[in-house]
């Protein structure tokens, strides 16, 4: 084992962090392991910060040191307590961990993957890309509900003219801009709409992006499990189940999280699909499975950006999961 000591870049976004955030845990597990010297934070939610997020210029990267006690306070303007300093030398990194949310540019993101070069990224922003796009689950239809990538208002009222549907935003994450389509109806989660009246108001973004149509799964009332892997190793899992009388499950969006184990159809889906995404230099990911019309679990999400629920599987695994992570995040770095 390498005895080397190494220096850690995050780079994330504050302004939608609540208690829940995997980051925290990770942080604090990273500062207390052999092999950190430390751990700088990057935040795109200060404006200090616009030169380097904004206009990508490495010279105006600022960051703050995280401290042993770094952790979510609700005064949401505070990642770490030490000074704000302009980092001289941003080569001088030998990790960066990737915490960034949605919105983020492919542009950014393959312009962080350039001037890290000589850094592990984890994940690697090129394979994010590839992969955190909903539509890379069409790669894999054995592992997943029935579903089609839309391109027009006729698609979606053809595929949805005989079953209900559930349309995901290709970028998107945390349940946002989730629409079901059913009988000529568009339920967004809080309101009923016509479909005729509502589509045309994502028409544009329907022709230049596209939307990824999965069926709507009528047992969705039994839960959205997020299960993390690392390393093609599965971690844990948690079972979120949605609020009275909604169907979106995302705690995000009022649900709550429950134990759940793992299904022996789940593991193979994992075993199946981690090769594929280690290939694209994703080391940890987060995968959702629904209930289908048979009653087996198929997945409906891969999330490879920002991948939160690492404390609610530990919680109910009762394995280490964040020790475990940081270990297998270093060891990324031999």
């Amino acid at each position: 084992m390498s005895s080397k000591k190494y220096k850690v870049l995050v780079l994330t976004d504050h302004r939608k962090h609540s208690i829940h955030n995997s980051l925290y845990p990770i942080v604090r597990e990273m500062l207390s392991h052999d092999r950190c010297l430390s751990v700088d934070i990057a935040n795109r939610g200060i404006a200090a910060n616009d030169g380097f997020y904004k206009d990508m210029d490495p010279s105006k990267l600022m960051v703050m040191s995280a401290l042993d006690d770094f952790r979510f306070t609700d005064a949401h303007h505070v990642l770490g307590r030490a000074d704000l300093i302009n980092v001289a030398d941003h080569k001088s990194y030998d990790l960066v961990l990737l915490r960034l949310p949605r919105p983020i540019s492919d542009e950014f993101l393959l312009w962080i993957e350039s001037i890290f070069k000589n850094a592990t990224i984890v994940n690697r922003p090129s394979g994010i890309i590839k992969t955190s796009n909903k539509s890379y689950l069409l790669n894999f239809p054995k592992c997943c509900a029935p579903m089609k990538h839309v391109q027009s208002i006729d698609e979606v009222l053809a595929y949805s003219s005989d079953q209900a549907i559930v349309l995901k935003p290709l970028r998107e994450y945390g349940g946002r801009g989730l629409l079901k389509i059913s009988e000529g109806r568009v339920d967004d989660g809080s309101d009923i709409h016509s479909a005729k009246e509502y589509l045309p108001t994502i028409e544009k973004t329907l022709e230049e992006e596209g939307y990824l149509a999965m069926k709507f799964l009528k047992n969705v009332d039994q839960g959205d499990k997020r299960i993390i892997v690392v390393g093609g190793d599965i971690m844990g899992s948690s079972l979120r189940l949605p609020a009275k009388d909604s169907w979106l499950c995302n705690v995000a969006q009022g649900g709550k999280t429950v134990s759940s184990p793992i299904t022996e159809e789940e593991r193979d889906y994992i075993y199946h699909i981690s090769p594929y995404l280690q290939a694209e230099g994703i080391l940890m990911y987060g995968v959702d499975t629904l209930v289908n019309d048979d009653g087996l679990r198929v997945i409906s999400e891969i999330n490879t950006l920002s991948i939160g629920g690492f404390e609610d599987a530990q919680q109910y695994s009762g394995k280490p999961i964040i020790k475990i992570t940081v270990e297998k995040i270093f060891d990324q770095c031999n």
